[in-house]
């Protein structure tokens, strides 16, 4: 698997655990304390995160930063 591919599948991931809470973008966000315009980014591949960012996405949505890290 490439690097672009492996990234848009951690890209839907992170868009799947948000959608399992049946979030928002701007849900998500604000649970992790980070800005709505981040998260809508991050999922349309716009940004990479920073691994802060990851580590607060992934408290957020209860999972490992291995499933969303990109």
């Amino acid at each position: 698997m490439n690097i672009k591919t492996e990234c848009q599948n951690k890209r839907k991931a992170l868009r799947e655990h948000r959608l399992d809470k049946f979030w928002s973008q701007a849900e998500l966000a604000k649970q992790a304390g980070i800005g709505a315009d981040t998260v809508n980014r991050l999922e349309n591949g716009k940004q990479n995160p920073s691994f802060i960012t990851i580590r607060k996405l992934a408290k957020a949505l209860e999972v490992k930063p291995e499933e969303i890290e990109f």
